[in-house]
């Protein structure tokens, strides 16, 4: 790029907004409000707060047109007349607070906004969005939790069991509400047929303290009476009663009997109301699961499954009476994210007789979910079905599942007929390869076996291109491996015996997410758990939700336990969720003065169990902790890098003393490290990847100095190899970035030899690796007990891509001001980024050809924008589709 500053300037592409957006309409100053939300939900049906936030979006407006104020209006609904009453609020449109008198429970509202320009036009309204809230307080519940009245011996009986009552309406329904929550997990059905579409619900939270509930719309099933209905439900292990972990005799972590909590509300046509809650009344019996576990698979038996037993009319007076069981102790709360759903189907790429007749598949993508198939057969049909990410001599590499059995297994029933299909419920299994024995035919015909991917079905947001198809894929891996371990956890993995939400993980790839998807929802519940299970003294445990007898001593892992301050943090500059700050700072705050607490006179980390650079290259497979760097030099770095941002946290919310305190406490542990972890030559002494990247990037050091000088040198030594692990990585690619060697950045990028981001798609990766050598040049499975095939945490390079390649970033919390600056390298020709963001959708592409840089940008109504480019001084954006180009 050129060395003087040129003075830049943009061009706004023709275009303005249109009566119905379609170009050629006639001109008016903006559309209509639209994306209207309810704190993080589309879908704001029995949410958990009386005031809750709302957003929305101007999508389009003419260049001369500003927002001012807005008007929202609430829609009441009284005898049968709709009513107004119309507030003016801020315009951002971004979690706005509510304004209007706070929800009662079950209390429904229609909401729509119009954006008032400062010129004195108005926007169209917006199309409505009905809010209704959950059961907002314990009195609201008069359902109790049943459960079977027998024991059973989950290590050796794990058979679930079903539920049934026959409830009679006595009018006719014209909306009617089911509260569902379980300890377990659980699928209701209304005359066999299932309730909404969560998969695993109600998920994984702290159970010892949070118990979430689903409410789903039954108006569509009931509607029409008086009649009588039967309500059902399966019960699942799940978390609550599975085994977690590596360790197999870890069962029954949260309690050893699954039990149910449902609550029916009806109303009439005539305005009354029915409540049919769980209670003594429910049966109880065993069913066709057999088996159902998280890690080992689903066991189904059609042959054992009550026929008919979700009919009307079913006599079950062979099955048990339930036993009324004691609410928990943790508090009953609505659900706060996206839940968990079927998002694709996908049929295998090939597949072919294997083994003594098993047929073995391969879906082209490795993917969390599970196999549907189709019941071809009248009369007795049966298939084992197995799971792996990689093959290895012809067969499922299983091995790096470890005790992880991730089988399924299907006996048909006598019921069966030959045209219905099959898949486990209450399980999911991270596999891009399959193996099916027992298949009748000897060939599958399309739709026989099909992969249901299964995750938090969040929405997406972020997309990434370039001229390098590598780049691309490398990008489509990334996206792959956050859908394949956000399942209503943020997780490291989903195959082995593991699928835990460790801290560090999510913490280094929180910003790479949060531009991916709109993850607020899943991680802020998240987070949630994470304050709840703080130690007193501030330590984090290394994974969330934790384990209630874990280890009680204090946690101070760096990088870990930094997920209270840096993952908060990441998430208030993607989504602009100051709230969300407020909810934090506690848990936060306290982990500052943990560390702070446990450090050395000087606030230099001495002392204590540290995960370090988590699997840098150099270490070993049977040793992930034996990185090059030191791990309390990177410590005391991530215990600046916290402390500052606490600061800033602390100025946000107004806290004026804590920011200035923070601040100097901040400028302290600078000049500690310095003092114990710089040589005399100005370098970090072991001279590492990782500890000169974190040093550049958290501000220890200049960037211009020798640590910035010394990375350069250390990247280029290796060959323009990763020398990294979960600490380093995130950041390596921005420390040469401002240490002046963008050449070496890019060289690391487009690597694709051994160790390196490239280097997996040479062996046909579609997901990031645990290691970087997960599959050995050779082809063979890595020996190390770690070795999984889908985990996110070295995938943290898509947030350089993103900010630096495509050349998009939040200047400002939630993008209210959009940073443009890319930079090219690498031999890249073009590149580019689009984003939703609070503010509506933002892009840019850029091309070089013939000496010229050419950009073109768009800022969303709302926000406005900084275009930086190389050699130019930086210009100001307004709203709307920009171009420019300058030399290189």
């Amino acid at each position: 790029m050129t060395d003087t500053t040129d003075i830049l300037t943009a061009r706004r592409v023709a275009g303005s907004a249109s009566t119905d957006g379609r170009p050629g309409s006639a001109p008016t100053a903006a559309l209509a409000p639209t994306g209207l939300a309810v704190e993080h939900v589309r879908e704001p049906l029995g949410i958990g707060a009386a005031e809750p936030r709302l957003s929305w979006h101007v999508a389009e407006a003419d260049s001369g047109w500003e927002p001012g104020l807005a008007e929202v209006e609430l829609l009441h609904r009284s005898a049968g007349t709709d009513t107004g009453t119309v507030a003016e609020v801020d315009v951002s449109g971004v979690l706005v607070p509510w304004p209007f008198a706070p929800l009662a429970s079950r209390e429904r509202a229609t909401w729509r906004v119009r954006t008032l320009g400062v010129d004195g036009t108005a926007t169209d309204w917006s199309e409505p969005l009905e809010v209704e809230a959950g059961l907002l307080s314990d009195t609201d519940w008069t359902a109790s939790f049943v459960a079977a009245p027998w024991r059973e011996n989950t290590r050796v009986d794990q058979a679930p069991p079903i539920l049934r009552r026959e409830v009679t309406l006595t009018g006719d329904v014209v909306r009617a509400r089911l509260a569902v929550a379980s300890l377990g997990l659980h699928e209701v059905t209304i005359d066999g047929v299932r309730v909404g579409d969560a998969e695993l619900a109600p998920g994984w939270t702290s159970y010892g303290h949070r118990v979430r509930y689903l409410v789903h719309d039954a108006t569509p099933m009931l509607t029409g009476g008086p009649r009588t209905v039967t309500l059902g439900a399966r019960l699942g292990d799940g978390w609550y009663r599975g085994r977690i972990t590596w360790d197999d005799r870890v069962r029954d972590v949260y309690g050893d009997r699954l039990a149910l909590i449902a609550q029916l509300e009806v109303e009439y046509a005539d305005g009354s109301i029915e409540t049919f809650g769980t209670d003594d009344s429910w049966r109880a019996a065993r069913g066709g699961i057999l088996l159902s576990g998280l890690y080992d698979g689903e066991k189904w038996d059609g042959r054992v499954e009550p026929d008919g037993w979700q009919a009307v009319g079913f006599d079950d007076a062979a099955w048990d009476a339930v036993e009324v069981v004691d609410r928990p102790d943790a508090a009953l709360v609505p659900f706060d994210g996206p839940v968990v759903r079927v998002t694709e189907e996908r049929e295998p790429v090939w597949s072919r007789r294997w083994d003594a007749g098993a047929i073995q598949l391969d879906f082209g993508q490795n993917l969390p979910g599970r196999l549907r198939i189709r019941n071809k057969e009248v009369g007795p049909f049966g298939v084992t079905m197995r799971h792996a990410e990689v093959m290895q001599d012809d067969e499922l590499a299983t091995r790096p599942l470890r005790t992880a059995k991730a089988t399924d297994v299907y006996y048909s029933g006598p019921g069966d007929d030959g045209s219905g299909t099959w898949q486990p419920r209450f399980t999911v299994h991270g596999f891009r390869y399959a193996e099916v024995e027992g298949w009748p035919g000897a060939e599958l015909e399309p739709g026989d076996v099909v992969a249901e991917v299964i995750h938090s079905d969040m929405r997406r947001t972020g997309w990434f291109r370039c001229s390098d198809p590598r780049l691309e894929q490398l990008h489509e891996n990334v996206v792959w491996s956050m859908r394949g371990n956000f399942v209503d956890v943020p997780t490291d993995c989903p195959q082995r015996d593991e699928r835990l939400g460790w801290t560090g993980d999510l913490q280094v790839f929180t910003p790479t997410a949060a531009f991916l998807y709109d993850c607020a929802g899943v991680v802020r519940s998240w987070l949630r758990d994470l304050a709840l299970e703080q130690r007193p003294d501030g330590g984090v445990p290394f994974f969330v939700p934790t384990l209630p007898d874990s280890d009680p001593a204090g946690h101070h892992a760096a990088v870990w336990g930094d997920a209270a301050t840096l993952t908060p943090w990441g998430l208030y500059q993607a989504f602009g969720d100051q709230g969300l700050l407020e909810d934090q700072w506690a848990s936060a705050k306290a982990w500052v003065d943990g560390v702070l607490a446990t450090s050395d006179e000087a606030l230099v980390r001495v002392d204590g169990f540290e995960f370090g650079d988590w699997l840098d290259p150099l270490a070993p497979p049977e040793d992930a902790a034996a990185a090059k760097a030191d791990k309390y030099c990177l410590a005391t770095a991530y215990s600046y890098r916290s402390t500052s941002v606490l600061a800033q946290w602390a100025a946000v919310l107004g806290h004026t003393d804590e920011a200035a305190h923070y601040a100097d406490v901040a400028s302290r542990i600078r000049v500690a490290w310095q003092d114990r972890f710089l040589r005399s030559d100005g370098t970090v002494i072991d001279d590492s990847q990782a500890s000169s990247a974190i040093a550049i990037v958290f501000g220890l050091v200049d960037a211009a100095g020798p640590v910035g000088a010394r990375l350069s040198e250390l990247v280029r030594e290796n060959g323009h190899r990763i020398g990294t692990g979960f600490a380093g990585t995130p950041v390596v690619c921005d420390a040469l970035l401002l240490a002046g060697h963008l050449d070496d950045a890019y060289g690391m990028l487009l690597e694709d030899s051994c160790p390196s981001w490239l280097y997996p798609l040479t062996q046909g990766a579609t997901t990031i690796w645990e290691r970087w050598d997960s599959l050995l040049p050779d082809g063979r499975v890595n020996s190390g007990g770690m070795t999984s095939f889908n985990h996110y945490a070295l995938g943290s390079v898509a947030d350089f891509m993103h900010r630096v390649v495509a050349g998009i970033a939040p200047a400002s919390p939630g993008y209210r001001t959009i940073r443009f600056a890319p930079r090219p390298g690498g031999g890249l020709t073009s590149a580019g980024a689009t984003l939703d963001t609070p503010y509506g959708r933002a892009s840019i592409d850029w091309s070089v050809a013939d000496g010229t840089l050419s950009v073109s940008a768009r800022v969303p109504v709302g926000a406005t924008a900084v275009l930086d480019l190389p050699g130019a001084a930086p210009i100001d954006l307004a709203h709307g589709t920009w171009e420019a180009s300058v030399p290189v």
